[in-house]
């Protein structure tokens, strides 16, 4: 039989003092709990990386910053824009998809994150719940604008026009699955249309080809254009949305004209890894939508031909609910595929 000696300083605990140490671990934990919670609560304390999924100099990257700038100051921290562009905005959604969880890593999403499961299928690189709304931002209003050297002065006037043309007409648009891709399609089958998409590298171009006569309409954001529509090169018929525009209040709108299906808008939002913690999602949110309804702010996104609207998580996600569901069977209708 083996033998235990303790000394005075080791004898093992009794139920009292057990009853302490359990107490004295609780108090710990719950301490670490408290030191998280507000750690949490001090967020930011370093620059935040806010990911704009497209390249510099487009309206997502200039919005950015004009965001950027107001929650750096508002939040006391630096927020960093970094361009991650490429593949359809896939490239920038999953740096973010697959970053910490812990409010540095911001992604600025757009619209074609509602359409990239249906556009790409299994090529999708994360999963849509890899990632959680913040808040929505803006939207840019999608207007159709045709050469004025045309007789062509209304909605209606552009489906007459394609049926004395054969093969109907040639749509541009800034690229293969973008948002004014997809409205043009929409437009297409609302109004009876034949036609072919012919896709670009951006806006300008696309405006360029217009000028040109080289396609018969687009169906996009109207800031390129608003220079050559004042010099009277290009007419606005109107514009796809619920409502006429601040951006260009004469167009009417093309639910106006008959075509109450055709409303398609591009559009900006916040989203953060899914796990990020609920009081940095409060925090962040908080922020945004201060700016969002900053005069200031305001004025310059519609200087660069977005409107502010900013609403909360929940109504976000559900707008991105409602924008896939749409566009999906879109997609599905017109045969789109992206490789």
């Amino acid at each position: 039989m083996s033998l235990h000696y303790w000394s005075l300083n080791s004898l093992p605990p009794t139920r009292p003092q057990r009853r302490t140490v359990l107490a004295t671990l609780a108090a710990g934990l719950a301490s670490g709990t408290g030191l998280l919670a507000h750690a949490q609560g001090d967020w930011p304390t370093r620059p935040v990386k806010l990911i704009s999924p497209y390249a510099a100099g487009g309206a997502s990257d200039l919005s950015a910053r004009v965001l950027g700038e107001y929650l750096g100051k508002v939040l006391g921290q630096q927020f960093v824009v970094e361009n991650k562009p490429g593949a359809g905005t896939r490239v920038g959604t999953e740096f973010v998809a697959r970053a910490p969880a812990d409010g540095y890593t911001v992604l600025y999403v757009a619209a074609p994150y509602a359409t990239a499961e249906a556009l790409y299928g299994q090529g999708l690189s994360y999963q849509r719940d890899q990632l959680r709304p913040i808040a929505m931002a803006m939207h840019a209003p999608l207007f159709l604008i045709v050469n004025a050297q045309t007789p062509i002065k209304t909605v209606r006037d552009l489906v007459a026009f394609s049926k004395t043309r054969p093969g109907g007409i040639n749509i541009g648009t800034p690229g293969a699955g973008s948002q004014p891709h997809l409205a043009g399609e929409l437009l297409l089958r609302e109004a009876g249309m034949e036609g072919i998409s012919v896709h670009m590298r951006g806006d300008a171009i696309a405006y360029s080809e217009l000028l040109g006569g080289r396609v018969d309409a687009t169906l996009t954001a109207i800031s390129s254009a608003l220079p050559h529509i004042a010099a009277g090169k290009l007419r606005v018929l109107g514009v796809a949305s619920e409502k006429r525009s601040a951006l260009y209040p004469s167009a009417p709108t093309i639910r106006e004209q008959g075509f109450p299906s055709v409303v398609a808008s591009g559009w900006y939002g916040f989203m953060v890894p899914a796990s990020t913690p609920g009081p940095v999602v409060a925090k962040l949110q908080a922020a945004v939508l201060r700016a969002l309804d900053d005069a200031a702010v305001k004025q310059k996104l519609l200087d660069m031909g977005l409107e502010a609207s900013g609403a909360p998580a929940a109504e976000f996600a559900t707008y991105i609910d409602e924008q896939t569901g749409k566009w999906t069977g879109v997609i599905r209708n017109a045969n789109i595929k992206i490789e």
